[in-house]
């Protein structure tokens, strides 16, 4: 997971497609498959909801697993419009074009996620100063520890992560929780042991003052 720091210090490192690519993803929840399977007739941006029709695995396109990975995602409207500017600068911007259409095969298949996330993103990543080891996962799941700790409902949570079941979304709940109360520990520890050091001083002077 990335904090919303490391996110926007990610960005500033990304150009283009690959700028929008993580926007998308970090403010949608997309799975790799479906992002890079999204087409442009796939966007209403009367609407502002992205109809998730297809995945692709390897080159291999095929349907959504289930009926709830198939419900419609909603789009802001900022990451809308940098999408629409995406659309009117790519050479690929028919309605059955890829949006991430790869040029290198002239915009016959989107790019390959493992290349890019290889090559471009986790290059982007050292480069803003993030030592984590990030994956495509980890920007969905970026995106639902920071519902959680908005203190968004669990079944909001859930219709935003298309998950089939609440038991799935609780794991990630709980699992959101648990880390946010270790962070809070860790800062009250944090804060007793500075006092502490801070009182350090003074307790020593008053020992070499018993002592005299």
């Amino acid at each position: 997971m990335l904090d919303p720091n490391e996110i926007q210090s990610l960005l500033l490192q990304l150009d283009s497609c690959f700028r929008l690519m993580v926007m998308l993803d970090v403010t949608t929840g997309l799975r790799r498959s479906e992002l890079f399977a999204l087409k442009w007739l796939d966007v209403d941006f009367s609407n502002l909801t992205i109809d998730v029709q297809r995945s692709i695995y390897l080159g291999k396109i095929g349907i959504c697993k289930t009926e709830a990975s198939r419900k419609p995602v909603p789009l802001d409207e900022r990451v809308a419009a940098d999408l629409w500017l995406w659309k009117e600068s790519t050479k690929y911007q028919n309605p059955n074009d890829w949006i991430f259409a790869s040029p290198r095969v002239g915009g016959k298949q989107p790019f390959w996620p493992d290349i890019v996330m290889q090559k471009i993103i986790r290059p982007a990543a050292a480069r803003a100063g993030i030592r984590k080891v990030i994956g495509w996962h980890s920007f969905r799941h970026t995106y639902s520890t920071l519902l959680i700790a908005n203190g968004e409902n669990v079944k909001v949570v859930q219709e935003l992560m298309r998950h089939a079941s609440t038991r799935f979304t609780i794991g990630v709940y709980t699992q959101a929780r648990i880390e946010a109360m270790r962070q809070a520990q860790q800062r009250l520890v944090q804060t007793i042991l500075s006092e502490e050091n801070d009182m350090a001083p003074e307790i020593q002077g008053r020992s070499d003052v018993t002592m005299m």
